[in-house]
């Protein structure tokens, strides 16, 4: 099928509480599990894809899983939301170099990479803190100009002087971590042409579901999952939001 002509895609992860316990064992013994529970927190992913100019997206979210599956839902969703033979991808999240890479492999040349615009600005924005503490609005509004001007270059070569020795700690090197975010992600910043398309530059889509989808049902207060049920019911949160849910459960009886 040619497909559509354009689709936006996005992917993204959220932590969400997971509580695991020892196994029981065979036999006669018993257990006290309480005594063996283990808390923490896993990335869940969750990938959208809809056609250009459209509100109709299709999610997936999982738990369980490698990154590579994580982008397999991600073509998933655009090839359910439209993609075909001569569809072209627009793919924006924020700079996890994971998401970049499912990116190429899931759409390779017919996919197109944006780091979320609003992402690099608080890079940015931690920099002129040091860079000009008493003019840092002006200078990040101009920082900004330049970036959806396409003036990428011009941009880290503002900030380079100004990078911290590789002696100064990370939460103390502003903006030699954002200049080593923006150098190790170039080809990614493609704002101006995006804006001239009419494509979004920023990842809010999917950092909005994150809340409606993942975060209403599975970070609710004092809930701790199994990993298995989390993945269930994120299976679930997305049949729902894909408007799937009678039809799902009408082909159970």
């Amino acid at each position: 099928m040619p497909g559509v002509e354009r689709i936006v895609a996005e992917l993204d992860g959220s932590m969400i509480p997971i509580v695991t316990t020892d196994s029981i064992p065979l036999g006669d013994e018993r257990i006290d599990r309480r005594k063996t529970r283990k808390v923490g927190w896993k990335e869940a992913r969750l990938a959208l894809a809809r056609p250009l100019g459209s509100v109709e997206t299709v999610y997936e979210a999982m738990l369980l899983g490698s990154v590579d599956d994580a982008g397999d839902r991600m073509v998933h969703c655009a090839i359910e939301a439209g993609a075909g033979e001569n569809t072209q991808i627009h793919c924006v999240s924020d700079g996890a170099p994971w998401i970049a890479d499912q990116a190429e492999r899931g759409f390779g040349l017919k996919g197109g990479f944006l780091v979320d615009f609003y992402h690099v600005c608080d890079y940015l924005g931690a920099a002129a803190e040091s860079i000009c503490p008493d003019s840092k609005k002006a200078w990040l509004a101009d920082q900004k100009k330049k970036l959806k001007e396409g003036k990428v270059s011009e941009v880290i070569s503002t900030i380079e002087p100004y990078v911290e020795p590789v002696s100064f700690p990370k939460e103390k090197a502003p903006v030699r971590t954002c200049y080593s975010y923006m150098k190790n992600r170039m080809g990614q910043f493609n704002y101006k042409e995006a804006l001239a398309e009419g494509l979004p530059i920023g990842s809010g889509e999917v950092e909005s579901a994150h809340r409606y989808i993942i975060q209403d049902r599975l970070k609710l207060s004092g809930a701790w999952w199994s990993p298995e049920n989390a993945h269930n019911m994120l299976a679930l949160r997305s049949l729902r939001a894909n408007n799937r849910w009678e039809s799902y459960w009408g082909s159970l009886n």
